[in-house]
């Protein structure tokens, strides 16, 4: 099994947000999706501009919180994002 795989292997198909964290646990990312596992996935399955390589070389963990609608997890994201303001949801 590949690290990428560990890392998103268990996550389930609902709706939610994910949390992207480094090796000290720290908070990267934040994101929603309508499936968690697919949109996961996704960053470590096909290519991406060099900012999400960058985020994508330094994920070690994914965390993550089921919602019972996208509605749902698009209000969380944006709770979790002006809460944490993890850095790669900062535009620069």
């Amino acid at each position: 099994m590949t690290i990428a795989k560990k890392i998103y292997g268990k996550i389930p198909k609902t709706p939610g947000v994910y949390l992207m964290k480094d090796k000290k646990g720290r908070l990267l990312y934040v994101g929603k999706a309508v499936n968690l596992k697919r949109r996961v996935s996704s960053y470590f399955l096909r290519p991406h501009d060099a900012r999400i390589q960058k985020l994508v070389s330094e994920i070690k963990k994914v965390d993550y919180l089921k919602t019972d609608t996208a509605i749902e997890a698009l209000i969380l994201e944006a709770e979790l994002i002006k809460k944490h303001e993890p850095p790669f949801n900062i535009k620069d």
